[in-house]
C-alpha cells in the first residue's frame, strides 16, 4: 500500500485529466478564502450518503482535506452497504456507517456525532437525513449548499458548484470539490479517484482467480449489470465483447452481486468464448480484482467507478446518464461509448420515449469493441 505521503505526491492534475476550465499550473488553489482559521480545526466530518458511485467520488475531497489539514482527524459517515469501501483508506480516520432504514439506529448516531464535537462538517449530499445528521453535531461550522432542501441548518451556506466554479458543467467530483475549495481549501488541481487495496482483500481475490484457474492469466473485467434498465447494455451484446476479449488473449472474467446472477448465467452461456463469473465478491475485493484487471468494460454503475479509482483502464456504456456528470473521474485511459439521442440525459427511472431504453439499446458491440482496442493499444 503506498504511503499518504506517496499518494498525495502523485496526485494528478486537472490539465492531465484533460477537463475543461482554466486552472493554474502549479500549485492547486483553493476557491475562495478561508472561512474559519484552519490551524484551531482538528476533528472534521464528511457526510455522504447513498451510493458506491457517489461515496467513490467523495475521494478526492478527502485527498484535498487530508493534504491540507494533516493535522485534522477526517471522519466520514456513509450508509452501512457502501462503508467497506473504505478499508485501509489512509485519507480517513474513521468510519462511521450508518444503517438504511433504522430510525433508531440514525437517533444514536446522531447522539454520537453530537459527544464527538466536530470542528468542521460538510454536508456532501444534501438529503434530509445527511442534513439533519448535519445539525445534529452542532459542528463549529457546518458546511452545504444554498439549494438544499434545508439550507438553513447550516451556517455556511455555499452559493451553486458551477456559480464557485464559474462554469455551467461539472463533473460529480467537481460539485463535491466546490464545496471543499468554498471553504479555503486547495482543490484546483481537481485529483483523481482512489480507493485502497488492502492485503486481506488481495490474498482474497489471488485465491479465488487460482480456483477459476485464472491466476496467471492477463484478464478483462466485465460487469454486465446495472441497477436500470436504461443502464444496462444487452447481455448478448457483452457475450460478443467477452469473445473479441478473447481473441485479443484476455481472459473474460465478469463480475455481479449476488441477486444478479441471472445476468451472469445467461452472459456465461451466450457466449462463445469461455468467461469466468463470481456472484459472491466483497467490495474490497471487488477494488482489489479490478486493480488486478487489464481493462474494465461495464455499464455506467458504481462497480465502473471503483474500477476507475483502482487504476484500471475503462470502457464504460452510457444510456441515460449525464456523461459529464458521470463519466469515469481518472488520469487512466477510459473511453465513454454511447449513442446520442436528443432525450439525453434523463432522470433514468423509465424510458418516457420510446417502449424500451433505445439509448443504451443502440449502442452497437463494434463502437464498444473499438473503444477497447484503443485502450489497449
Amino acid at each position: 500500500m503506498n504511503s499518504l505521503r506517496q499518494i498525495i505526491e502523485s496526485s494528478p492534475s486537472a490539465r492531465h485529466l484533460g477537463f475543461a476550465g482554466n486552472l493554474r499550473n502549479d500549485e492547486p488553489q483553493s476557491l475562495a478564502p478561508a472561512r474559519w482559521d484552519w490551524s484551531g480545526v482538528h476533528n472534521v466530518l464528511v457526510v455522504r450518503m447513498r451510493s458506491i458511485g457517489d461515496s467513490v467520488l467523495m475521494t478526492p475531497s478527502l485527498l484535498a482535506l487530508k493534504r491540507f489539514a494533516p493535522h485534522a482527524r477526517i471522519h466520514v459517515l456513509l450508509e452501512d452497504w457502501v462503508a467497506p469501501l473504505f478499508e485501509g483508506s489512509e485519507l480517513i480516520d474513521r468510519v462511521i456507517s450508518i444503517p438504511r432504514h433504522s430510525n433508531s439506529a440514525r437517533a444514536r448516531i446522531a447522539r454520537e456525532l453530537h459527544r464527538s464535537k466536530y470542528d468542521v462538517v460538510y454536508n456532501l449530499h444534501g438529503g434530509t437525513t445527511a442534513t439533519f445528521l448535519t445539525r445534529a453535531t452542532g459542528a463549529t461550522h457546518r458546511v452545504g449548499f444554498r439549494n438544499y432542501q434545508y439550507a438553513r441548518l447550516h451556517n455556511h451556506v455555499a452559493p451553486p458548484a458551477t456559480e464557485i466554479w464559474q462554469r455551467a458543467m461539472l463533473h460529480s467530483v467537481e460539485q463535491q470539490l466546490a464545496l471543499i475549495g468554498w471553504t479555503g481549501v486547495p482543490v484546483t488541481d481537481r485529483p483523481a479517484t482512489q480507493l485502497p487495496v488492502t492485503d486481506k482483500a488481495a490474498a482474497l481475490v489471488a485465491a479465488k482467480l487460482s480456483s477459476a484457474n485464472v491466476a496467471d492469466e492477463p484478464f478483462a473485467l466485465i460487469h454486465p449489470a446495472a441497477a436500470l434498465a436504461t443502464k444496462q447494455w444487452a447481455t448478448q451484446n457483452f457475450a460478443r465483447v467477452a469473445e473479441e476479449l478473447s481473441a485479443r488473449g484476455l481472459k473474460p472474467l465478469a463480475i455481479v452481486s449476488g441477486t444478479e446472477r441471472q445476468v451472469l448465467d445467461s452472459l456465461v452461456k451466450e457466449s462463445n468464448a469461455p468467461v469466468v463469473g463470481l456472484d459472491d465478491l466483497t467490495l474490497p475485493e471487488v477494488t482489489a480484482l479490478a486493480a488486478r484487471a487489464q481493462l474494465f468494460v461495464g455499464n455506467d454503475s458504481g462497480i465502473a467507478h471503483i474500477a476507475a479509482a483502482a487504476g484500471a483502464r475503462c470502457v464504460v456504456i452510457f444510456g441515460s446518464s449525464n456523461v459529464a456528470h458521470w463519466r469515469p473521474w481518472t488520469t487512466n485511459p477510459n473511453e465513454v461509448v454511447r449513442e446520442e439521442m436528443p432525450c439525453q440525459p434523463c432522470h433514468g427511472y423509465f424510458c418516457a420515449q420510446f417502449e424500451r431504453p433505445e439509448c443504451i439499446m443502440r449502442v452497437p458491440v463494434e463502437r464498444v469493441v473499438a473503444a477497447i482496442d484503443r485502450i489497449l493499444t
